[in-house]
């Protein structure tokens, strides 16, 4: 029995609203949120519980809930028929799915009254952005270029900022720049996550950035902004003044996830003519991966 016929057998059609939260999503959104606590705590600061039980009430509040949430809200309105990110096969909407993840985010937002209010800040400013995004009449996902920017300033910055403003510790120094450069990355990873839904999104009368810019500029906004991440992750590595043993090891780190990105992004940029919505699917899969290298890069980078 495959887990999905398991979870509807727990469940009933309960599971639907778990399924629309993405639970696959949240492991991959907790590294990068604790990616921002690791570079003010270090690694083993995670590990050894400096954090306290705050790090991880404001990790389950920020991933699940603000993170859900969102993803719920997004859905309801989406009411997508085809596969969507870390969801194959999406059931239709349930009744008051809308009602669902916005009730989860206030909940996580009233979980996190007691948390720094730098993090409350930063959660409350994603949960805006998230009802901005996805819901009527503005629906700034079906805004060209405001959906890219929503995008980066939510996922790619907010995040670890989020995890980093949960420790009590001031964003400071070049993990600012690193903060930075994670924004320039989600604007690269972006609208590759989009290139499979084109004709879904049109159908839909969403003016997503990558209907806006076609399948060329799309790849070629998504090269351009990895490389702008790069330079930034670069600087920063030149800013912290590494040195010894361990320098090496560090900036081979980031070279290892550079590549990963070119690996994905320039044989794309070659195929794209002959890519049917199925491969640009898989594509997009491989830049979700590059992403995950790329977290793991910077805690060894800087989180050590």
């Amino acid at each position: 029995m495959n887990p999905r016929a398991i979870g509807y057998r727990l469940l009933g059609r309960g599971f639907d609203y778990l399924l629309h939260l993405r639970p696959a999503e949240w492991p991959i959104m907790a590294v990068h949120f604790l990616t921002g606590s690791a570079l003010a705590l270090g690694l083993s600061g995670i590990l050894d519980g400096s954090g306290g039980s705050a790090l991880w009430l404001g990790t389950i509040a920020f991933v699940v809930g603000i993170n859900g949430g969102t993803l719920a809200l997004n859905s309801a309105f989406d009411r997508d028929e085809g596969d969507v990110a870390y969801l194959r096969k999406p059931p239709p909407p349930p009744p008051g799915l809308a009602a669902f993840g916005l009730a989860l985010m206030g909940a996580a937002l009233f979980a996190a009254r007691t948390l720094p209010r730098p993090f409350l800040l930063a959660a409350a400013i994603c949960a805006a952005l998230s009802i901005l995004y996805s819901t009527p009449p503005l629906r700034l996902k079906g805004v060209a270029g405001c959906d890219w920017l929503i995008n980066m300033a939510g996922f790619g910055f907010l995040t670890p900022y989020a995890g980093w403003a949960l420790t009590g510790r001031d964003v400071a120094g070049p993990g600012l720049l690193v903060l930075i450069s994670f924004s320039f990355l989600f604007g690269a990873l972006y609208p590759l996550t989009q290139l499979y839904q084109l004709d879904e999104d049109t159908r839909r009368g969403d003016r997503t950035l990558a209907v806006w810019l076609g399948i060329g500029r799309s790849l070629g906004v998504a090269l351009a902004m990895a490389i702008l991440a790069f330079t930034g992750f670069a600087v920063a590595g030149l800013q912290s003044g590494w040195s010894g043993g361990g320098a090496a090891a560090r900036w081979t780190a980031l070279i290892v996830a550079a590549a990963g990105w070119s690996v994905v992004l320039v044989p794309w940029c070659r195929a794209r003519r002959e890519m049917h919505p199925a491969a640009h699917q898989a594509g997009m899969h491989r830049a979700l991966a590059a992403w995950a290298i790329t977290d793991m890069a910077v805690l060894f980078a800087w989180a050590r």
